[in-house]
């Protein structure tokens, strides 16, 4: 009877094993049935134990013998462990493909849309200084190729540079002279001109086809004189905005000479000193792109004076004969108004057809319309695909929205610098395209 108690404890610690053995197994059941479909295991596919709960030797089938041993309480049953969860897939993998292309390309727009729009806000605050730099850049590269051929002839660079400073200069100040001298000497019989012309325009509409008659002619007369009278702080108000013009002119215009002067002087030197700004593992490439640049922007500014010269000789030969008052300062405006691709050829040509249609009458002005029409398809046809050549081309309907822009941003000045911008980036764009696959070699930067 001594050994019937030590029996009875290990009768009672195999049941405690076989319960644990049981609530293990139904943890593992819960478990699965817990899983989704595809994480459950294959049929006759058994999950490993858990580690946790290691098999413990079986006990032997009968009571110990030899000394009587201490009894005690069964071994306290371990909690169960569920089964580890199969591993989730990669986020980024989850997300297709497409998206993640999507997303990599839009946040990269974002900033730069972000960074164009902080430097159109800078420029917008310091817009007189940008169009004076811009326009001594323009200056420069129209001048730089005479201090090049001074220097080549053994010039001294300070005073061939000085030469082609103050010659430019001079030379742009008297095409500017002669222009408003001609208009002032000019002013009284153009308006004797314009007021026959008006009577003369009143009579044709009254007795042309279309049936124009002098009541509707005196309605519209009215209704002007009205108009300007009604408006009269107005247009004074305006004058003074004009005098506040003119001084903001004569600022840019001193900016511009003196950018011209230094850029004359010392652009390679600047141009040095740029290239230092720039980070030194991409200083090779931009120093590259940089002569590439400058040479774009010297053809078109010369390409685009020898057009213009062009149009404006040959449209003011045109309306010399046809006795248009004015031709000379209208060839002038001309002249500068080319400096404007598309809308300044439109804007010139359409004020020399104006002035002709009420000084000379519909007649003339037609056949000025003709002169106009002709020398702009030869310039648009034949000089330009001659003279700037395909360094420069670019194509019109990125002429339309590059001018449309400039002139939003900027007013005429951001016109007349919209198409040089729009070139030069064309080329350093394609340089660096061309550089990043390795097929143009780089320069050194010394």
């Amino acid at each position: 009877m001594s050994r019937l108690p030590h029996w009875l404890d290990a009768v009672g610690a195999g049941l405690t094993r076989l319960s644990r053995r049981l609530d293990e197994r139904r943890a593992r059941t819960e478990a699965e049935d817990a899983l989704p479909d595809w994480a459950r295991p294959a049929p006759g596919e058994h999950t490993a134990p858990s580690p946790a709960a290691p098999e413990e030797p079986a006990p032997p089938a009968g009571p110990p013998s030899g000394a009587d041993e201490p009894s005690g309480p069964p071994a306290a049953a371990s909690a169960p462990v569920p089964p580890h969860a199969p591993p989730r897939p990669d986020p980024v993998a989850a997300v297709p493909w497409g998206v993640r292309v999507a997303a990599e390309a839009g946040w990269r727009l974002l900033v730069l849309a972000g960074t164009l729009w902080v430097l159109m806000r800078v420029i917008s605050a310091v817009q007189l200084v940008v169009l004076a730099f811009v326009a001594g850049l323009l200056i420069t590269a129209l001048l730089q190729p005479t201090v090049a051929a001074l220097k080549r002839r053994g010039v001294h660079r300070g005073l061939a540079t000085a030469l082609t400073f103050i010659s430019g200069f001079v030379v742009m100040g008297l095409i500017g002279w002669f222009v408003v001298w001609q208009v002032m000497d000019n002013t009284d019989n153009l308006s004797r001109q314009l007021e026959q012309g008006l009577r003369d325009l009143k009579e044709w509409l009254r007795t042309s086809p279309f049936h124009v008659t002098q009541e509707q002619i005196d309605n519209v007369t009215d209704n002007l004189t009205h108009a300007l009278r009604s408006n009269t702080e107005e247009i004074t108000s305006a004058g003074i905005e004009g005098v506040q013009v003119i001084i903001e002119t004569l600022t840019g215009i001193v900016l511009a000479m003196f950018t011209t002067l230094f850029l004359l002087y010392d652009g390679p030197k600047i141009w040095r000193w740029v290239l230092k700004l720039v980070p030194s593992a991409a200083r090779e490439g931009v120093a590259g792109a940089g002569p590439r640049a400058w040479a774009t922007l010297t053809a078109y500014v010369r390409g685009t004076v020898i057009v213009a010269m062009i149009d404006a000789i040959c449209i003011g030969i045109g309306l010399y004969f046809l006795k248009v008052p004015m031709a000379v300062p209208l060839a002038v405006f001309i002249f500068l108004f080319a400096f404007i691709p598309l809308v300044g050829a439109v804007i010139s040509g359409a004020l020399a057809v104006v002035v002709a249609l009420v000084t000379q009458g519909p007649f003339t002005a037609a056949m000025a319309l003709v002169v106009v029409l002709a020398v702009q398809q030869i310039e648009g046809h034949v000089l330009q695909p001659f003279i700037l050549g395909r360094a420069v081309r670019v194509h019109p309907l990125a002429v339309v929205l590059s001018v449309a822009a400039g002139g939003m941003v900027a007013g005429i000045g951001g016109a007349v610098v919209a198409v040089p911008l729009v070139a030069v980036t064309n080329t350093v764009v394609g340089y660096l395209r061309a550089y990043g696959r390795g097929e143009v070699p780089g320069e050194r930067v010394r």
